[in-house]
């Protein structure tokens, strides 16, 4: 599952909901549409732990009941975790209340000084990166950068905690190669999606 892209994805959790047998809601207009929001889009090759999303039924459900009726129709790859209904709707559909994600990034081989590099990041004011062609500040989207070592001392794992905001949404990849990392020497897991505070009216 972690080279299916994000529409795929959803599209695959479609084709679920229709297998258990569950009576999802569909939009309005001339191409209705399972009302489906998965929080952030989860880049190619990273993995998860903690993915959130939203599904609309057409009639309420015991959660117990779709829990089991979906373990039966997910396809390898997919685990369910918890289902809550929500009780309250708070207006911004779930991909407008993320305020970041949260990574376990495991390194593979030895990354020398790379504590210095992460607190030069973290104390610098700007880190300009390209990509696509064009210039942004990854230094904004960066929350928090935690390094942890092995009983040797050998820098073995990075937390890295990334902002979604209006500007950008923060990725690990693009930390890794402002640290000097190459891709290949890192396995991204996301392990956490954190939503913003909504005060109830």
């Amino acid at each position: 599952m972690r080279y299916t892209g994000h529409l795929d994805l959803i599209l695959t959790w479609e084709r679920t909901f229709r297998r258990a047998g569950l009576p999802l809601s569909y939009s309005e207009g001339f191409n209705p549409r399972p009302v489906i929001n998965l929080a952030s889009p989860l880049p190619l090759g990273f993995t998860s732990t903690a993915e959130l999303g939203d599904f609309w039924l057409s009639e309420i459900i015991d959660p117990d009941k779709i829990s089991t009726a979906l373990a039966s129709s997910l396809p390898p790859g997919l685990i369910i975790h918890q289902i809550n209904i929500l009780e309250k709707i708070h207006g911004n559909k779930l991909p407008g209340l993320v305020e970041r994600s949260e990574y376990s990034i495991s390194l593979i081989g030895d990354h020398p000084d790379l504590k210095q590099k992460i607190n030069l990041l973290l104390k610098s004011s700007t880190c300009v990166r390209t990509r696509k062609g064009k210039e942004y500040d990854l230094r904004p989207l960066v929350h928090d950068i935690t390094l942890e070592t092995d009983p040797e001392g050998t820098s073995s794992a990075m937390r890295i905690s990334l902002y979604t905001l209006p500007t950008g949404t923060g990725r690990p990849d693009e930390v890794l190669s402002a640290l000097k990392i190459p891709p290949s020497d890192a396995i991204i897991c996301r392990t956490a999606v954190v939503l913003k505070k909504v005060k109830d009216n």
